[in-house]
């Protein structure tokens, strides 16, 4: 039994989009430029880090940013969905015997809605948030302790390069997704243990076969 910790925006929840749309409504508010269509691309290519320093973001102003992210995101969870295929691999997670839980910068009330909207709240232990977009090592921590979980058990899933780093500062392995916020070769440069293109190979992973 392994237990499998999963970010939650971009990794479960296709959010991207709705993402992208409320930054830009917010950009005036915290004084970082709106982003164009085009520029999505180019900005998978970067590292969470390359993107706070792109925009010049004050990061005084991030947790704040995050806090209205979350509230202006509220509404958009009834019209988010799960990636293709992830919901079908999250029950064969659990079906496995794995113990599923999520570390997400949103909020846990928000992933809590989404999950109950998707009927998946039963295939989760735990729920954590934190509003340090560079923090998650501390959230995971505070899980692993809490939980009362072997670290040696624990992986971590996500989609931007900021969780590989999170994950390496801690010591457990990492698995990124590329359906995601980075891009494939963004997340490579960071060094994942797993770098995966279809939420089924998380399966192969968890029992250990992932040749």
């Amino acid at each position: 039994m392994k237990v499998i910790i999963f970010d939650f925006d971009g990794t479960i929840a296709d959010s991207l989009e709705a993402v992208w749309k409320i930054s830009n409504q917010l950009a005036a508010e915290f004084g970082y430029p709106v982003t164009q269509a085009d520029d999505i691309n180019q900005l998978k290519n970067l590292s969470s880090k390359e993107i706070i320093k792109l925009s010049k973001l004050s990061p005084l102003k991030i947790p704040f940013l995050v806090r209205r992210l979350r509230q202006e995101l509220s509404y958009e969870i009834p019209h988010l969905q799960t990636f293709p295929g992830m919901s079908l691999a999250l029950r064969s997670l659990q079906y496995q015997g794995n113990r599923l839980g999520i570390v997400t910068s949103n909020s846990r009330e928000n992933v809590v809605a989404f999950l109950a909207a998707q009927t998946l709240l039963d295939v989760f232990d735990f729920v954590e948030s934190g509003l340090a977009l560079f923090g998650k090592d501390k959230v995971i921590q505070r899980v692993v302790k809490r939980q009362r979980l072997n670290l040696a058990d624990v992986i971590y899933v996500g989609d931007e390069t900021r969780d590989i780093e999170a994950a390496q500062k801690i010591g457990i392995p990492i698995i990124s997704v590329t359906w995601g916020f980075n891009s494939s070769q963004a997340l490579a440069k960071e060094n994942p243990d797993f770098l995966i293109s279809q939420p089924e190979e998380l399966l192969q992973i968890a029992t250990g076969n992932d040749n």
